[in-house]
Order: C-alpha cells, then structure tokens, then sequence
C-alpha cells in the first residue's frame, strides 16, 4: 500500500509537468497525456482504498500501523486531487472560446510548475521513508508557491496590466490551480507527520 501511494506522488507529479508544459507551450498532445496519467492516478486511488479497507477489516492493525492505514485515505485523496488540479491547468487554454494567457503570466507558470513537481516528488520520498524531514520541508516548497500567488495578484492588479479582465481572471483560476496542488502536497506531509509521530502538525492551509 505504501509503494501504491509513492507511485500515486510520483505520478501527480507527471500530471503536473505535462499539465504546465501543455500550458506554456501550447501543447495539445502533452494535455492528453495529462488527461491519462490523471485517469491512472484514480485506478490507483481506488486499488489504495480497498487495499485500507482490507487491511482494517482483516487484520485489525493497532498503534503505528493503524495511523499508516487511516492515513492512507486522505494521502490517497490528496494525490488523486493534484492529478484532477492538473487536468484543469492542462485545459484552460483549450477551447475556442479561451483568452490566450499573457507570456509575462506564462513565466511565472512554468516557474509554479518546476515548484509543484518538486513538491509531488518530495511528497513521494516523505510517503515511501515516512521522513519526518522531508515531510516538514514540503511547507517551505508551499512558502514559495504563495509568494508566486501572491506576484500573479500584483501583476493583474497593476497599472500595466493592459490584457483585459478575462485574461486577468483566467490568470488568477490558474494560479488557483497551482495553489491548491501545493496545498494538497501539505496535506500529505502532515499525514507522513500524523503517521510517523501520532501528532498532526498544525499548519495552515487554505479551504478546498
């Protein structure tokens, strides 16, 4: 079950690096591989559900195993919901009807993708070591996502923003999108904490 969940990090960080590349460069058959690696990430999800559901209701597993098990749910929730965060990235810029994104927004997108695949990854080797260490440094990978947030609210709300307000809003539910994968990859390190420790840390994250 642990390595089914490493593999689930493993492939949201794929999801995402498809998903920012199929943004940035305008890259359609990139967006479909997106789509598929976001498809696998739900069978996976699936196989780790029934496998949590097997373990508790056959072996009955107690102390540190048990936090392994109940907290192999919401780690699996988190993983399938970066690989969904991703298709919706990877199809922004998809239909007819889409106001091309800014080049001077695009960089700060490819900047916030390099971040969230570093978090994805960082969440597998947490996951698969159950690293107290690596979990604790995923926060400050979250830091740096928001102060890219927070440069995406500067630059719409600036006197030269000169795009229009559709591109401004498809910027900022871009943005969105990068946010939440990074909160999703905290709340996988706090469960790696929950699992490891018995205590959850308290760290703050924004509702979904």
């Amino acid at each position: 079950m642990t390595a089914a969940l490493g593999e689930m990090c493993a492939v949201a960080a794929h999801t995402m690096e498809c998903a920012t590349n199929a943004l940035v460069r305008a890259d359609r058959q990139t967006a479909q591989r997106c789509r598929a690696e976001a498809a696998r990430l739900g069978q996976l999800h699936h196989r780790v559900d029934e496998q949590a559901f097997a373990i508790l209701a056959l072996h009955a597993p107690v102390a540190h195993d048990l936090r392994v098990v109940m907290s192999a749910f919401p780690i699996s929730a988190d993983a399938h919901r970066m690989g969904g965060l991703s298709v919706n990235i990877a199809k922004v810029n998809r239909s007819r009807e889409a106001v091309p994104t800014p080049p001077i927004a695009l960089t700060v997108f490819a900047e916030m993708g390099r971040h969230a695949v570093a978090l994805a990854h960082s969440a597998q080797s947490a996951v698969l070591a159950n690293d107290l260490t690596t979990a604790q440094r995923i926060t400050d990978g979250d830091e740096a996502m928001n102060q890219l947030h927070r440069l995406l609210f500067g630059m719409v709300l600036g006197d030269r923003w000169e795009h229009g307000p559709r591109a401004a809003a498809n910027v900022m539910l871009l943005g969105r999108f990068y946010e939440r994968f990074a909160d999703h990859a905290v709340g996988i390190a706090r469960r790696v904490v929950f699992q490891a420790s018995g205590r959850l840390p308290h760290i703050s994250m924004s509702p979904i």
